[in-house]
């Protein structure tokens, strides 16, 4: 089965009923769980960015708490899983100031447990590649801001 283009999507929602349109919604959110965490994140986070942030940190919090640190492979593991939270939360929020303040959240907690100093490669290519990361979203952003967060940058 192809599907339709996004525009051609677009036009067809606009011909239908609330209430069809209701049923549609939550026909999606029960397929996917990333469908379901999305519609949870557009109905109750979208409009308080820096709570659903802080939540996040929470969440990475946990993340890093649970890491163990006696091999390298569980290392990489957790490392790989919290990223992949991250990127999820990212894509979700879609503004540059939610990928930024959680990227650099995210190098700040693995400098912080001394991650970044591993003299594994695949540990210290994730850190190097979000560091990276956040430099190209820095030049999105408008000079103040980028001001702000290049200070964060340059601590990293």
């Amino acid at each position: 089965m192809e599907s339709a283009s996004l525009s051609d999507i677009r036009n067809e929602i606009k011909n239908l009923s609330s209430a069809e349109l209701q049923a549609i919604v939550l026909r999606l959110a029960k397929f996917k769980k990333e469908n379901k965490e999305l519609v949870s994140y557009l109905l109750y986070e979208a409009n308080d960015e820096i709570t659903f942030i802080q939540n996040c940190k929470n969440e990475l919090d946990a993340v890093f708490s649970l890491i163990n640190k006696h091999s390298h492979l569980y290392v990489k593991k957790s490392l790989r899983k919290a990223m992949r939270m991250v990127n999820q939360y990212i894509k979700f929020a879609g503004t540059p100031k939610v990928e930024i303040e959680l990227l650099i959240y995210f190098c700040q907690k693995m400098k912080a447990d001394g991650f970044h100093r591993y003299h594994n490669t695949v540990i210290r290519n994730i850190y190097q590649r979000q560091k990276a990361k956040i430099d190209k979203v820095l030049q999105s952003l408008h000079e103040d801001l980028q001001y702000d967060y290049q200070e964060a940058l340059e601590n990293l």
